[in-house]
């Protein structure tokens, strides 16, 4: 096997492009939370928000990337049966080595947190922990699995949120929000390889609905953005609702998987909804430009 080769197994199990996504949630949080107009607005410009962005956006490459590692080190067994193409049961990649590489990754999420302050490095350290928990057991419980999940996705919105320690008791509701959306991807990706899962995937589309209506009454209410927000809620409905309601029909796996997969992507474009109902359309507008980066890198490396 080439060094090449062996690169793009190792970076297969850090999911690249869901990555990406969890970028747009520091990014989303840190605008929810004023940080991010203290970066442009002249009265107010504070330069050293760039560094706590930095420290932030690297935290969550670290958390996330080790954390998705972490689950195929616990599904070995498992995908050795139903997938094994994956990185680990095809030899691709040893398990030490992913043990050593996702360890590091969540030792390096955790330690650029505590640059921004202790508030930030306990949310990565509980967003470590979550994790974890859902690599080796949450996954395998009906109920708690997709809540633990989802509680991996608010802790990392409010970690962008730390940026600000002071707006985190105010604002921590809206960490609900990726919760639910989080729990519907987990519900719905649970027949993802032997299909017929209706149940679930009517339970997913309930709480896609949900969370749409929320962005809509957020944008004109405490985010005060109003109308800015519809372009990119809109488009969030497009992305999500098409590919499940195929789904729905005729519970294939395959069509399952796509519509996961469209989801995940469309984490960025959550996270751009709320960025634009909290900051105007232009921020929701720069957290949108990591989505082609995140579907390039999702025709390179598997989302799911």
């Amino acid at each position: 096997m080439t060094l090449i080769s062996r690169f793009k197994a190792y970076a297969q199990l850090l999911r690249p492009a869901n990555i990406v996504t969890a970028i747009a949630d520091i990014w989303a949080g840190f605008t929810v939370s004023g940080a991010a107009v203290l970066l442009f607005l002249p009265q107010v410009q504070d330069p050293s928000y760039w560094s706590i962005l930095a420290w932030l956006t690297l935290s969550t490459i670290g958390l996330y990337g080790g954390g998705v590692a972490f689950n195929d080190i616990f599904d070995a067994k498992l995908d050795a049966v139903e997938r094994p193409e994956r990185p680990i049961p095809s030899g691709r990649a040893s398990k030490l080595g992913a043990i050593f590489m996702a360890s590091l990754f969540l030792i390096v999420g955790i330690l650029a947190a505590f640059q921004v302050g202790k508030l930030s490095g306990y949310i990565a350290m509980a967003v470590a922990a979550c994790a974890l928990l859902y690599d080796a057991w949450g996954k395998h419980q009906s109920i708690f699995g997709p809540i633990n999940m989802g509680l991996c996705r608010t802790g990392n919105l409010l970690l962008g949120i730390s940026a600000i320690p002071t707006q985190v008791p105010e604002l921590w509701p809206l960490g609900l929000i990726p919760l639910a959306y989080v729990s519907g991807i987990t519900m719905v990706s649970r027949g993802e390889v032997h299909g017929k899962n209706k149940g679930a995937l009517y339970g997913g589309l309930g709480l896609y609905g949900g969370i749409i209506v929320t962005l809509v009454i957020i944008s004109f209410g405490k985010g005060k953005a109003g109308i800015q927000a519809f372009p990119f809620i809109g488009l969030l409905a497009y992305m999500v609702f098409p590919p499940l309601i195929k789904a729905i029909q005729k519970q294939e796996p395959k069509l399952i998987g796509k519509s996961v997969k469209a989801a995940v992507i469309s984490l960025i474009i959550l996270n751009a909804s709320l960025a634009a109902g909290f900051g105007g359309w232009l921020y929701g507008l720069v957290i949108l430009l990591l989505l082609p980066i995140s579907l390039r890198l999702a025709k390179i490396f598997a989302v799911t």
